[in-house]
């Protein structure tokens, strides 16, 4: 049985040797915030496979590392960073280099009383009543340890703070972007937050310099008003000998409509959390989700849909691709409360094997305490379908191109959901290079 027993001691030393409450700028508030987030992670300390939640994902060789804050670094060439860019689009773009803002390599951000979007903690002072308002208020169900890890070492990150009626109509675009030459950790926090009636798109992208050893603790928060509408796009495409920890809340009030669409590439060792908290009726949510696994690497999902009020939609899709001896876990639970009448929530997960010695763990959940309510959710996981490649190949198409066919399809299902269209066609581009054709 894996434990975790005293690391959380270092990162409590590291704390100690690089807070220092007087100092740094940030508002009085945010001081406060950390210290008593600093004190919860003392407390919960690290997950372990005695935790249900944690079973199949053993941290502790990770976190006894003892990652180092990444300190100050010079920021990256913009020729490093863009291959993580989106082309053909004029986007608001934030670019973080080891959590903290890169002003030179941004652009469009903006400072206005109606929409506020850039770095945390330059924008701290100009919405800091607001910031402290929204900063956690989305976090229902913290990823023990990790969450309270990284408001302890919270520094900076992106705000997008969108206020009632307003449209953004560019696309929103963060890059966290990871470099450096000895391991690290970095803890990104992302806040959103659109009042009533407002819309806006935000990809999130997460990259690092190939081959580096670094630990990602990202957490996203979103907070959608009534009637608002958020478009939200999130791609992993970390180095794969990073560790990557993620957790992405989302909390939807009356007649919201949010759409997430996550893309797992990257990464040695990955848990994603994404929970949503339907808090209002007449709301939509979306989340999909699409994974490739190749070599040794190790991928988590855990996704969370609550059900609160009725007469609300969630509908999800997460699709996994496994090669070599990679292993995915997928645990997705859809709750729906005792006041949730009329909820129509489905779930459904599908991996696609590719090797005898790639697993995978999977165990989609129903939790229902309301007696009208439509709901499904299944799983699959199996091979490449014979019957369709046979069709191919009585198409004169030769085996190796007919399963690469299959294996792009059965992925392409995800992406084709993306509404960006250059987002969407480099992610397209992404899959045919990274996507493996089964041996025959």
């Amino acid at each position: 049985m894996t434990t975790v027993e005293a690391p959380h001691n270092l990162y409590q030393q590291r704390f100690d040797r690089v807070f220092d409450p007087s100092s740094n700028g940030q508002p009085a508030w945010l001081r406060r915030v950390r210290r008593e987030a600093i004190a919860r992670f003392a407390d919960e300390g690290f997950p372990t496979t005695r935790d249900e939640d944690w079973r199949f994902t053993p941290v502790a060789r990770h976190v006894e590392r003892g990652y180092d804050p990444a300190g100050d670094v010079l920021a990256p060439a913009a020729e490093a960073i863009a291959p993580c860019l989106l082309e053909g689009v004029d986007t608001i773009r934030i670019v973080l280099v080891n959590g903290r803002l890169a002003p030179g390599l941004s652009r469009h951000m903006a400072d206005t009383d109606r929409v506020r979007i850039g770095g945390l903690a330059s924008t701290a002072a100009a919405a800091s009543a607001r910031i402290e308002a929204s900063l956690g208020r989305a976090i229902r169900s913290p990823q023990r340890g990790f969450t309270a890890l990284n408001t302890a070492f919270l520094e900076d990150g992106a705000v997008v703070l969108v206020g009632r009626g307003t449209r953004v109509d560019r696309p929103i675009e963060i890059l966290y972007f990871s470099t450096g030459p000895r391991p690290f950790s970095a803890h990104p926090r992302t806040l959103i937050a659109l009042e009533e009636g407002a819309e806006a798109t935000v990809i999130e992208t997460f990259a690092g310099d190939a081959g580096a050893v670094y630990w990602t603790n990202a957490v996203t928060e979103a907070i959608v008003g009534p009637n608002a509408r958020l478009n939200h796009y999130r791609v992993q495409r970390e180095s794969l000998r990073a560790f990557h920890l993620s957790s992405t809340h989302f909390l939807l009030d009356r007649d919201a409509r949010s759409a997430s669409h996550n893309v797992t590439l990257g990464g040695g060792f990955v848990r994603n959390d994404i929970n949503a908290a339907l808090d209002g009726e007449g709301i939509e949510c979306t989340v999909n989700g699409l994974y490739l696994g190749e070599g040794t690497q190790f991928i988590d999902n855990h996704t969370a849909i609550d059900h609160i009020r009725p007469h609300c939609e969630s509908h999800e899709v997460f699709k996994g691709v496994l090669d070599g001896r990679s292993q995915g876990v997928f645990n997705g639970k859809i709750f729906v409360r005792q006041d949730a009448q009329k909820t129509d929530a489905k779930q459904t997960n599908q991996v696609l094997l590719l090797s005898d010695e790639a697993t995978i763990h999977t165990k989609p959940q129903l939790e229902i305490f309301a007696d009208d309510v439509k709901c499904t959710h299944g799983a699959t996981v199996g091979q490449l379908d014979q019957d369709g490649l046979f069709y191919l190949r009585t198409r004169g198409i030769g085996a190796r191109e007919a399963r690469a066919l299959l294996v792009h399809a059965f992925a392409e299902d995800i992406i084709e959901r993306i509404e960006v269209a250059p987002l969407r066609a480099a992610l397209d581009e992404l899959l045919l290079r990274r996507l493996p054709v089964p041996a025959e």
